[in-house]
Order: structure tokens, then sequence, then C-alpha cells
């Protein structure tokens, strides 16, 4: 057999250089392909026949165990039916839905997903940020979400928010609220740490309350879409709930500086000005939902408790292993994890 020259040493060279790649740059197609396909799988599709339609007044939730939205109901086997998006985040009402589920990988991105009344996919966008709070309004016309863009807990000193508003009847979307033009004590207001979070629409799709912080404070926020102005009207109030009729807010309210439970769970009339704690004494983390014009549901512990907004009575276990509540049909309602 004659020896191979330099030439032809360099071709199979070369030959089985080519093949690695081929070879490498399928298997990285298929990881890819796998890995979205995974993606896919984990954002979930909704089962035949689970929605939103007919369910006046049902209570839905993300179910822990399965990380999909399930309908709460005591006849079900486990008390509730789990059959509907993958979602970390999810709110209701109207005949629109919002789903924010967590996309894998570094850095943190979230999939926010525009859900109609059967639950089928209308819009996606992946956005930075990890899920934090969701709201949609009465009408279904307007979407609001907070993501954290650092740190993950409003019970660090060191974390920062992004909140966007989306309107669908025009599909405008504000990816960031912290450029609205702010006015804090009665004075136009410029600072480099604004962090904005928890935002909830009044009925009119234009006034909306949330969360502002800066300077180490928090305050409860009225904005308004059309002139796309913010004012503040009260200290130490974070992620605010409008009531149905629109003249209470539900809100965390600090009590300790502590990292353990540093919050309580209030009411707040706008036209008085008056507050009073609920009967829930234990620290809550979360926007707390309207279930009606009585009633409050929010998660605690791993479970969706509820209370009534007077302060009467005491906290109700609603649905152990869940979170994120939402009441769809019957009275408007506000809320969301």
């Amino acid at each position: 057999m004659p020896a191979l020259t330099g030439a032809s040493t360099r071709t199979r060279v070369w030959i089985l250089v080519l093949a690695l790649l081929l070879l490498g740059g399928g298997a990285t197609a298929y990881t890819l392909r796998a890995a979205s396909d995974r993606d896919a799988k984990a954002t979930g599709t909704t089962d035949p026949g689970f929605t939103l339609a007919g369910r006046g007044g049902a209570l839905y939730a993300r179910d822990s165990a399965t990380g999909r939205v399930a309908r709460v109901d005591p006849s079900a086997a486990g008390g509730r039916v789990a059959g509907g998006p993958a979602c970390d985040r999810f709110h209701a009402a109207g005949d629109t839905a919002v789903c924010l589920r967590r996309r894998p990988g570094v850095p943190a991105r979230t999939y926010v997903i525009v859900l109609d009344r059967e639950l089928r996919e209308v819009r996606r966008m992946s956005l930075p940020g990890i899920p934090s709070r969701a709201r949609v309004s009465a009408s279904g016309n307007m979407l609001a979400w907070t993501m954290f863009a650092t740190g993950d807990s409003y019970a660090r000193s060191s974390f920062s928010t992004r909140t966007s508003i989306l309107d669908l009847r025009t599909g405008y979307l504000v990816k960031n609220i912290e450029q609205i033009p702010l006015t804090l004590g009665g004075r136009r207001y410029h600072a480099p740490d604004v962090n904005y979070w928890g935002v909830s629409f009044a009925a009119d799709d234009n006034r909306f309350y949330a969360t502002v912080s800066t300077d180490g404070r928090t305050h409860l926020v009225e904005g308004d879409m059309a002139t796309w102005s913010a004012r503040t009207l009260r200290e130490n109030v974070e992620c605010p709930s409008l009531s149905p009729d629109g003249t209470r807010i539900a809100f965390k309210k600090r009590v300790s500086e502590g990292p353990r439970e540093p919050w309580r769970l209030y009411v707040y009339d706008l036209a008085t000005g008056r507050e009073h704690p609920v009967a829930e004494r234990r620290g809550i983390d979360d926007q707390a939902l309207w279930t009606d014009a009585k009633t409050l549901a929010y998660g605690y512990g791993g479970g969706v408790w509820s209370v009534a907004a007077d302060g009467t009575g005491a906290p109700r276990l609603l649905a152990p292993g869940a979170s994120s509540p939402t009441v769809v049909g019957g009275a408007p309602a506000r809320g969301g994890a």
C-alpha cells in the first residue's frame, strides 16, 4: 500500500473535522430543539373543556403540585380541577387572563402569556425578570405585571422591579412605568431608586393604584393613563388591591423592620382616609384579592386563605397547596399573587 502523502493526510483530517462539526451541530440543534419542546410543554396547554366561561363566582388558583391553574371545586378529587396552563402567577377578569411563566436558564426571563376566556393563547412575550405580581382590569382590557429585576423578595432591602402595563384595545405596551411623571408630597419628584409594583386598576380602565418605593419608604400611588401622571396618596402602603366598588384598598402595611413576617393586611377607605387591620394576624406577603365586596383572599404558607375585609371573624383556609387566587364572573374582583 502506498504511503499517504501530506496532501491526502490533510484532506482526511479536514473530512474528519467536518464530520465532527456536522455531528456536533446536529447534536446541538437536537438539544436546543428538545429544550424548546420541553419549555413549550412546561408552559402548558389547557385541557379540553377547562375554561373560564360559565363559571360565575368560581375561584381559580395555581395548584402547587402541578404548577397549573386549577378551579377550586370541593366536589372534585383533591378539592380542585387542575386543567389550566402552567403559570407562576395568574389572574383573570372579563374575557382575559394573564399567565406569567418563568423560562428556564440564566439570566432570568419570563413568558407573559395573554389568554382569552377559553384559555387559548392570544399573545406571548418574553421579558426579563422573575414573576412577582399580575393583574387584569375588570373589563379585561388592561393588563399589568411586575417582575423582580434583581432580588426575589420584598422583604429584602436590595431589590429592583419592573412593572409593565398593556392595553389590549390598542396593543400599546409600557414595558416599565418608572418614567411616569410622579408627584410626591405635592411636588414633582425624580430619583434613581424609584420602583413600582402591584398595580390595581379602577373600573374606568384609566385610573390605577400601585406601590412606589423610594428613599427607603413605600407610598400608595394613584396613576392616570390618559394624562400619564401619578401622585402619592399615603405612606407605608404595598400591593394595593381596589375593592369592586372602588371605595377601599386592601394592602400590606409594614409593622416590623425585622425580616420575619414584617407586614399585616389592612384595608384603607379612600374617602375618609381611615384604615384598619383585618383579622389575619400573620405576616402576609401577597396582593390580596377581593372575592366580593366583603371578603379578601390571599396566599399564605402554601395555601389560599380568606378573611372578612371589615376586620371581623377569623381567617379560613380555602385551598391548601395553592397560590395566586382569582375569581371569575360574579362581582368584579381584583387581586392576584
